[in-house]
């Protein structure tokens, strides 16, 4: 059974454009885009186990990258982790609904 959420930035480097495309589609279903390359995800660990695979399923182990940083408890919403230059990128406030 899951028990609490996590938030992670999950940023990856994929080298090739279909699976680019397809690394980035999958990590929507799981968290807020903040930049292209660069996601929040606050995820139970029954969820990031789904991303893992479903990830690993998509890349090419050899060529591409997917980096999970693990931010901590979202119960501040990790607004403390993040320090913005030029605009700042509005943070989740609520879990997501992992399609």
């Amino acid at each position: 059974m899951a028990t609490g959420r996590t938030r992670f930035l999950v940023s990856y480097d994929i080298s090739d454009s279909k699976r680019l495309r397809m690394v980035h589609k999958c990590v929507k279903n799981y968290g807020w885009s903040m930049q292209y390359s660069v996601f929040i995800c606050d995820l139970d660990s029954v969820e990031i186990v789904m991303l893992k695979q479903d990830l690993s399923s998509i890349i090419h182990h050899g060529e591409d990258s997917v980096a999970f940083i693990n931010l901590g408890p979202p119960a501040n919403r990790g607004q403390d982790c993040f320090d913005f230059m030029g605009l700042r990128t509005a943070l989740p406030t609520s879990g997501p609904t992992v399609i």
